[in-house]
């Protein structure tokens, strides 16, 4: 498939009082046409960031990007300013937030909210852009969709006001959506209706999706590829089933770990990773997991691990990737 999306090398960092923290370190991945990614990390991997990044919606100051590329059909996105950005963002490239009582705007209808990008991307007069709009409540499974154009956000359940930021996203016949976290508020049930239905969609019209998640289980059943990060940098990357069948780093395997799963004891406990995750302004030579990992050797206090080999297309940063496949083995 072609690579729709190609970032390399990408290096963000924030000035803070503590000192300049790279909150992306080094991130290179690609996203190919209608295909779905999955960036998966804990709270402060720099997933979110790297996101943002991609759509130019890093504040600056304090955000800062050091270095990298960031290619969308081979434009490098970050050599872009102006109106010629603002096409791109929200027309080929569309975002659904974290979390939809803050995204969207509390004192706008949401006829107002999903025709407003069409008037400025597609072209559309009203008319024309309230009927695309209606077409696309009723795509993402809201009813009565004529009238919930001129209901206000606080009408709306939390499952519907997520599925209203999946139509404005769609609303410009995007080639990319970024989801970041768009099931976090959600309820279990409302979580699978939303994901299915944003896996359907994209499958439908052909849109590549970055999905970003701490949920493990989210990326088993809709990613394809998955790109773990820690500490702002990728330390695996593969097909999910060969993240999955084969984990290949440590701190993969402490994710893996720590989610229920049906095929064990129900009795058995949980196994949290130990330790916090690092303070990224305060970062060693050496591996950033090293200080809560049992597998930890004197190089990997010292040597920064790059992304080696597993197998063709899986790659992890990792020292002591023999040692730990023996344990899992055993």
């Amino acid at each position: 498939m072609d690579k729709l999306l190609e970032i390399k090398n990408l290096v963000v960092e924030f000035q803070t009082p503590a000192g300049s923290v790279q909150a992306v370190n080094g991130v290179s991945y690609s996203v190919s046409s209608g295909e779905i990614v999955a960036v998966v990390g804990e709270s402060g991997s720099g997933k979110s960031v790297g996101a943002l990044t991609i759509l130019g919606l890093v504040p600056t100051p304090p955000g800062r990007i050091v270095n990298g590329e960031i290619l969308f059909e081979g434009q490098d996105l970050l050599k872009l300013e102006g109106q010629v950005i603002r096409n791109i963002r929200g027309g080929d490239i569309a975002m659904v937030f974290q979390e939809p009582m803050s995204s969207l705007n509390p004192v706008l209808s949401i006829g107002r909210q999903l025709t407003e990008g069409m008037k400025l991307h597609l072209g559309l007069d009203k008319r024309g852009a309230e009927r695309r709009a209606i077409e696309l409540l009723a795509l993402v499974g809201i009813s009565d969709p004529a009238d919930r154009l001129k209901q206000y956000p606080h009408q709306l359940s939390g499952g519907m006001r997520q599925r209203v930021m999946i139509a404005i996203a769609l609303s410009c016949k995007p080639k990319l959506i970024i989801a970041d976290e768009p099931t976090t508020a959600l309820d279990v049930t409302i979580q699978a209706q939303v994901l299915s239905l944003m896996e359907d969609l994209c499958k439908q019209m052909d849109v590549a999706l970055i999905l970003i998640t701490h949920n493990l289980g989210v990326v088993a059943r809709f990613a394809e590829r998955v790109n773990v990060m820690y500490a702002g940098s990728i330390v695996e990357t593969g097909t999910a089933q060969d993240v999955y069948a084969n984990p290949s780093h440590p701190y993969t395997i402490g994710l893996l770990n720590s989610v229920p799963r049906l095929d064990q004891d129900r009795d058995k406990p949980l196994e949290p990773i130990p330790g916090n995750p690092p303070d990224l302004a305060a970062l060693g030579d050496g591996c950033a997991f090293e200080p809560r990992c049992r597998f930890a050797t004197e190089r990997c206090r010292t040597e920064q691990p790059s992304l080696s080999a597993v197998s063709d297309g899986h790659r992890s940063a990792c020292w002591e990737i023999d040692t730990l496949h023996e344990e899992n083995a055993a």
